[in-house]
């Protein structure tokens, strides 16, 4: 680390909570479990994991969203993606969905499997005023075109989305600023989105756009951060700073970093639609009672 160089330290610790979503999805939701812990510009996420059938089986019948996006990263299991547009994916183990719902969509995510385990998170990031209503737009990324970076220390980063300089070498996810502004991944928000294993008492320092809002979730093992003990299954927010230092605890960790450019914009939210003001809400639900919010 350079002198100039700002480490960020662990400033707040979310526990996860159970609830459930769709048709009785069992999830542990961490960042939005209130609207007071949101973190601009993310919204929500949640994170689903199990091995018995009853609590995924009934998965997200048809449904819309307004406003923002959603990046479904599956680790483990298979569901299928059906949308008003006429897409069909299949997310599959290791695969990640990115789907802006802008003016409107519709879409269905059922599980193709009737039995072993599903395990993976939801993330919703929200879009700026200028881009809440640009056409809808949806991509699969297979496993296979999930950059996954080695580390000297054992542990690996498979890059999801944004940048990743790690020594001296310059890495970028499928969802980057050169992927362009008209599809899916809105580069308002800039994000970066990984994967980070590490084996046992193993540390890793990794750099984070100064100026971006980052946390950080441990879903397997447990981890210090920037100094700071972070427990399993609990979101944890970074201060501001360029870089930050995560350790593994007595067992091997699997953590996810999130980072994104805040939008400092006011979030008005209604279930699946996020926008601006109450009134872009109401215009939001006339939209959908009327069939014009796909129009």
């Amino acid at each position: 680390m350079n002198s100039m160089e700002q480490a960020r330290k662990l400033q707040q610790v979310i526990p996860s909570v159970q609830t459930s979503d769709g048709a009785g999805v069992k999830l542990r939701r961490s960042i939005g479990s209130s609207q007071q812990l949101r973190l601009d510009p993310f919204l929500m996420l949640d994170e689903f994991g199990t091995d018995n059938p009853d609590d995924y089986i009934a998965g997200f019948p048809p449904h819309p969203h307004r406003g923002f996006e959603t990046v479904t990263y599956m680790i483990d299991g298979h569901m299928r993606h059906e949308d008003h547009l006429g897409n069909v994916g299949e997310l599959k183990s290791g695969g990640v969905q990115w789907m802006t719902a802008g003016h409107g969509v519709i879409h269905s995510e059922m599980p193709q499997q009737e039995s072993g385990r599903m395990r993976g998170f939801q993330l919703w990031v929200n879009l700026p005023a200028r881009e809440k209503m640009k056409p809808a737009a949806y991509r699969d990324i297979p496993a296979d075109d999930l950059p996954v970076i080695a580390l000297g220390n054992g542990g690996s980063v498979k890059l999801i989305a944004g940048r990743l300089r790690i020594d001296g070498q310059q890495h970028s996810g499928p969802i980057n600023p050169d992927s362009g502004n008209n599809g899916p991944g809105s580069m308002a928000t800039d994000p970066l989105f990984l994967d980070l294993s590490l084996p046992a008492a193993e540390r890793q320092r990794l750099l984070v756009p100064g100026g971006h809002n980052a946390f950080v979730y441990a879903y397997e093992g447990s981890a210090v951060v920037g100094g700071e003990p972070l427990p399993q299954q609990a979101a944890g927010v970074l201060s501001e700073g360029d870089s930050v230092i995560i350790q593994a605890g007595s067992e091997p960790l699997r953590l996810v970093l999130i980072a994104g450019r805040p939008l400092q914009e006011p979030v008005v939210q209604y279930g699946p639609f996020v926008m601006n003001t109450r009134e872009e809400i109401e215009q939001a639900l006339e939209d959908y009672r009327l069939g014009r919010l796909t129009a």
